[in-house]
């Protein structure tokens, strides 16, 4: 009858058909709030003076050098900045969070994937068949329970019961809450990414502003010999001249006494240096004292950029890997409103086993002993006493939160560049001045000394002229730092340093192969994301 059954399938394409495209169209249902990216407040322009002056070092025409260090000129400084990146151990935690998250990715991923189960059992079983059938109150007949000869001696006895097979369930995701689950996975992977580029910006900040303080430490230490020397030829003049008769023993004693005083801070600016050392040993991930022959050679301050790029407000959402970091954190909480709203809605479900059972080990071989069930469940929630509105309510606060913490990375991003132009703005006009004091100081020793040697004026100016002199070069050296350590931190605050580097970076070796077993399958989907 080809017509027939013709007719019939003709009659039952339709329906088919009807229930794939509506399967289609539910597929593709995602309940829940989309992802937009925030905008950043709108600031034209930086607040501060200096970034809208021709003269002025820093240039908003020009964007920062993703590798500020090498403004510097500093080879010292480049090497150690890049040990650090290599070996800083909270670098390397960091890049171990990023792995972390990548693998939640993929056990998310994994729920819209059918899992499959392998099962094998052997039961020793006592059905209690007699029980029954005798107490149905049938005596008598033909071969009575339990009777010789009776067909269901065999059932009343236990039995031994053989099973192996496998068993299957996939989640239809109908409205999206795997899909949202994903997405809110890949969004934590993205916050965990660019925490690690926020911390290798601090640690490339670290390291610059330790290097800073052990140069800045041997510039103090330099300093101040020169100011025992200067000292000591002082204290070697009153000496002799009070041989001479020419002073009083009050001379003398007084120029020792500086002497004295001057010595007994220098060991505080070496302590300051082997410190720095200690620190920078440490930042690399070694032991303290690994730097020593690196960096204990004395050299110069690093000299400041002649031209410190700011770029404008508008972009720097896009380069501070902390902005970036709010931001993912951001889309991470509005996925996680659309698992909560997807709680609302039904689950379906595939489900299906199919195995061989049998009384006889022998038979588990036999296609006789198979057995196998398939279908759809639907799972509704129908009263959970409030728990998935409180889910929901608390994922749309989190959202809110998130976008609050967004705004405010923004705002502190903002204030902390701002505040950097006003430190570097300032610090630079207080060490032109400072320079200006030690010359203007200088000349005053040397005329008040000379007018002592030609006993022209009493000791006391020549100590109150040497204490301004030491006191002015000690704050220039300070503010040297200082004005240093100021581009450290705008660069810092500009969020430069990531964008070459981060790639580079190598995660710990870890054990990623799973055990020689069968579920080791299970490694083909957990494949890294491309």
């Amino acid at each position: 009858m080809p017509g027939r059954e013709t007719r019939g399938r003709a009659w039952l394409s339709p329906p088919r058909h009807t229930a794939l495209a509506l399967t289609a169209i539910l597929s593709a249902c995602t309940v829940g709030p989309g992802f937009t990216p925030p905008k950043p407040p709108e600031v034209a322009a930086w607040k501060d003076p200096s970034a809208h002056r021709t003269h002025a070092p820093v240039s908003p025409e020009t964007n920062p050098d993703p590798k500020w260090w090498d403004g510097f000129n500093d080879p010292v400084l480049t090497a150690v900045i890049e040990k650090a990146i290599a070996g800083n151990l909270d670098l390397q935690q960091a890049v171990l969070r990023v792995v972390e998250s990548r693998q939640g990715e993929v056990t998310a991923r994994a729920a819209e994937l059918p899992s499959v189960n392998g099962s094998g059992s052997y039961v020793r079983d006592q059905l209690g068949l007699r029980g029954l059938v005798l107490s149905t109150g049938v005596q008598g007949e033909v071969n009575a329970p339990g009777q010789p000869g009776s067909p269901l001696n065999a059932l009343y006895s236990p039995i031994n019961l053989y099973q192996y097979g496998l068993n299957a369930s996939w989640e239809l995701d109908l409205f999206g809450r795997v899909r949202r689950s994903e997405e809110q996975a890949k969004a934590n992977t993205v916050a965990s990414i660019e925490a690690t580029n926020d911390a290798l910006v601090m640690l490339e900040g670290q390291v610059a502003q330790a290097y800073l303080q052990l140069r800045g430490a041997q510039a103090l230490t330099a300093s101040q010999q020169e100011n025992i020397r200067t000292a000591q030829a002082a204290y070697d003049l009153t000496l002799k001249r009070q041989r001479q008769g020419l002073t009083t023993e009050l001379d003398v004693d007084q120029s020792r006494t500086q002497l004295s005083n001057f010595q007994s801070q220098l060991p505080g600016y070496e302590k300051q240096a082997e410190q720095a050392m200690n620190r920078l040993s440490v930042l690399i991930g070694q032991t303290p004292g690994t730097l020593d022959a690196m960096l204990g050679p004395v050299a110069p301050l690093p000299k400041v950029p002649a031209v410190i790029g700011i770029g404008v407000p508008s972009a720097l959402a896009r380069r501070r890997p902390d902005i970036r970091q709010a931001e993912a954190r951001l889309h991470a909480a509005t996925a996680n409103v659309g698992v909560a709203t997807a709680s609302f809605y039904p689950d379906v479900s595939l489900t299906g086993n199919f195995g061989l059972r049998a009384l006889d080990g022998s038979y588990l071989t036999n296609w006789a002993s198979a057995f196998y069930s398939f279908g759809p469940s639907v799972s509704l929630p129908i009263f959970q006493g409030g728990r998935l509105t409180a889910g929901l309510r608390l994922a749309r606060a989190q959202e809110a939160e998130a976008a609050l913490a967004y705004r405010g990375t923004v705002l502190n991003a903002l204030q902390e560049v701002e505040d950097a132009l006003v430190a570097y703005r300032t610090d630079k006009v207080a060490r032109d001045h400072l320079a200006d004091a030690v010359h203007t100081g200088e000349l005053t020793v040397y005329l008040a000394r000379d007018s002592y040697a030609h006993g022209l004026s009493d000791f006391i100016q020549v100590l109150d002229a040497q204490r301004t002199l030491t006191a002015s070069r000690q704050q220039l050296v300070q503010a040297e730092v200082a004005l240093t350590n100021d581009v450290v931190g705008l660069y810092n605050a500009l969020g430069g340093g990531w964008q070459e580097d981060a790639a580079g970076i190598e995660a710990p070796v870890i054990a990623t192969a799973p055990p020689v077993v069968p579920a080791a399958l299970d490694s083909l989907a957990a494949a890294p994301p491309k």
